[in-house]
C-alpha cells in the first residue's frame, strides 16, 4: 500500500460521510476557484492554470510565444512536470497539490519529507510507472516539507521528474534557492504564496458556516468571537478551521446555537487578547514595546511582544520596528544590533509563525539589554535641520568631479590630496562645505561600543586640523 494515497474510493467515502474528515479536510476547494487568496497564482492563463489544463492547447499557447511560464522557465508543451510551492504555513500548499490532482483526473500521493525516505520515494515511482502502463493513469506525488530531505534524498526524485513518471508538487517554508538542489530547482516551476489576509480567512470561515460539507449553518459564529477566531489563526487557514471546528462542537454539545467568545477561549485554550491592530491599542502597544527596549527592561519588552504576538500582529510589522529601534536607540553601542534584528526580519519572512515567535523574542531579548545610544540619530536629524534651513553651500573646488573633459579649466579636483598616500590615511584638507566647515553633528556616547568611536572621531578631528565647537 502505497503511503497516504488519495484513491477515488477514498474520496467517495468522504463524500458519503463527510464527518469522518476534519473540518479542514471537508472545506478543501475541489477546484482553483475556490481556492482563498493566492490570486496572484490563479490569474486566467498562469502557470498553475495551466497545470491544470485551463486555457492551454497541447502547445502551450497560454505560456506566451517563448513558452514559458510565469517565473521565464520553460514550461513544454504539456506543462512543467515539478512545481515548488514556498509560502508559510497554512497558506494552501496541500490545498493546491490536492486541487491539481482532481483537476487532471491523476491519482493523488502524499508524501512528508519529515517522516518518508529514499525507500518510500521510490515505492512511490514504482507505484506511479506501474500505473501509467497498467491503466494510463498518471500520479501526482505531493511531498510536503521537501526542505527537509538531505540532498541525496532529493536527487532520488530526479529521475522521475525528467522521465515525466511523476508530477511532483514539493512544499516547502524555506527559500528553496537554499534548500532545494540546484537540479531539481531548474526543473521546477517555483511558485510563492503569500500569507492568507483577514478577508482571505473571514471568508473561508464564512464559508465554512454555511457549507454542507462544513458545518451547514448549525452555528453562528458572533462578530467579536470571529474577530478573536482571525487572531488565532494569524494567516493559517487551517488553524482556522481547526479552531472553529472545535469551538462549534463544544457550542453544540452546550445546546448553544452561537459559538460564544467564553466557549471559544475555553475550547482553544486562549485568552481574548483586548486588542485592535487597526485601533488606538495597535500604536499603543508597539509603542510600548520600543521604549521598553530602550529603557533596557526586557521583561516589560517580552511582555509586549507576547500581547503582540497573541493579537495576531503581522510579524514583519514587529521585525520593522525592532530594526528601526536598533538604528534609533542602540546604534553604535552595540554595532550588531541592527545585523541581529535585520537577521530577524528576514527569518521572519521564511518562517512565518508560530516559529517567528522564538526569532522575535531572541531579537527583543538582545536589544532589549544592548547598551543604548541616539547619537546616530541626532546626528543625521541635525544635519537634515541645516540642510531645510538652506546651509549648504557649494561643494569645495577640490573634491568636485574632475572625470569629464573641461573639469581641470574649471579647478575641479585640483589640490586633492589623496588620503591613502598618507602614512595615517589622513589628509588635512576642507571637506564639509564653507557655510558648515566647523559644524560637528556626531556626539558619540562612551555607552558600549560606541566608547571607541568616540576616540577615533577626537583623533580624526584633531588630524583634520579641526577644533570642538
Amino acid at each position: 500500500m502505497e503511503p497516504d494515497l488519495f484513491t477515488a474510493a477514498a474520496e467517495d467515502r468522504q463524500e458519503k460521510d463527510p464527518a469522518a474528515s476534519p473540518l479542514a479536510v471537508r472545506m478543501r476547494p475541489r477546484t482553483l476557484d475556490e481556492v482563498v487568496g493566492q490570486q496572484h497564482l490563479l490569474k486566467p492563463g498562469s502557470p498553475l492554470r495551466r497545470l491544470v489544463g485551463e486555457g492551454a492547447d497541447r502547445t502551450g499557447g497560454a505560456a506566451g510565444p517563448s513558452g514559458k511560464g510565469g517565473d521565464g522557465r520553460r514550461v513544454g508543451p504539456a506543462g512543467p512536470s515539478s512545481v515548488i510551492l514556498w509560502g508559510p504555513p497554512g497558506t494552501g500548499k496541500t490545498t493546491l497539490a490536492y486541487v491539481v490532482s482532481r483537476a487532471t483526473n491523476k491519482r493523488f500521493v502524499e508524501l512528508s519529507a519529515i517522516t518518508a525516505g529514499v525507500k518510500e520515494v521510490r515505492a512511490v515511482i514504482d507505484g506511479a510507472r506501474r500505473a501509467i502502463g497498467g491503466f494510463g493513469k498518471e500520479t501526482v506525488l505531493f511531498l510536503d516539507e521537501i526542505h527537509r530531505f538531505s540532498k541525496a534524498q532529493q536527487d532520488s526524485l530526479l529521475p522521475a521528474v525528467e522521465n515525466r513518471w511523476v508530477t511532483l508538487i514539493a512544499a516547502t517554508t524555506e527559500n528553496p534557492y537554499f534548500s532545494v538542489i540546484s537540479p531539481l530547482l531548474s526543473r521546477s516551476l517555483l511558485l510563492t504564496l503569500e500569507p492568507l489576509t483577514d478577508d482571505d480567512v473571514r471568508g473561508l470561515l464564512k464559508r465554512a458556516l454555511t457549507d454542507e460539507r462544513g458545518l451547514g449553518d448549525a452555528v453562528a459564529l458572533p462578530d467579536d468571537t470571529g474577530e478573536h477566531l482571525l487572531r488565532i489563526a494569524g494567516g493559517d487557514a487551517r488553524r482556522a478551521l481547526t479552531a472553529l471546528e472545535a469551538a462549534a462542537g463544544a457550542a453544540l454539545d452546550k445546546g448553544e446555537g452561537e459559538i460564544t467568545l467564553q466557549t471559544l477561549e475555553q475550547t482553544v485554550d486562549r485568552a481574548a487578547v483586548k486588542y485592535d491592530r487597526d485601533g488606538d491599542q495597535h500604536y499603543d502597544v508597539a509603542s510600548a514595546l520600543i521604549k521598553s527596549i530602550r529603557g533596557s527592561d526586557v521583561d516589560a519588552a517580552l511582555h509586549y511582544l507576547a500581547r503582540m504576538i497573541e493579537a495576531g500582529e503581522d510579524p514583519r510589522f514587529i521585525a520593522r520596528r525592532l530594526m528601526i529601534s536598533a538604528s534609533e536607540d542602540i546604534g553604535l553601542a552595540d554595532p550588531n544590533a541592527l545585523p541581529t534584528a535585520v537577521a530577524a526580519a528576514q527569518a521572519v519572512a521564511m518562517i512565518g509563525f508560530p516559529e517567528a515567535a522564538l526569532t522575535l523574542s531572541h531579537a527583543t531579548i538582545a536589544l532589549a539589554l544592548a547598551p543604548k545610544s541616539n547619537a546616530a540619530t541626532t546626528a543625521i536629524g541635525a544635519a537634515l535641520e541645516d540642510v531645510r534651513k538652506g546651509q549648504a553651500g557649494p561643494v569645495p573646488p577640490h573634491l568636485r568631479d574632475g572625470h569629464y573633459k573641461g573639469a581641470a579649466d574649471l579647478g575641479h579636483a585640483q589640490g586633492y590630496v589623496y588620503p591613502h598616500d598618507l602614512p595615517e590615511g589622513i589628509a588635512p584638507q576642507q571637506y564639509a562645505p564653507d557655510a558648515l566647515r566647523e559644524r560637528e553633528y556626531y556626539t558619540p556616547t562612551r555607552h558600549g561600543a560606541e566608547a571607541r568611536y568616540a576616540d577615533a572621531v577626537e583623533w580624526t578631528r584633531r588630524h583634520l586640523g579641526r577644533r570642538r565647537s
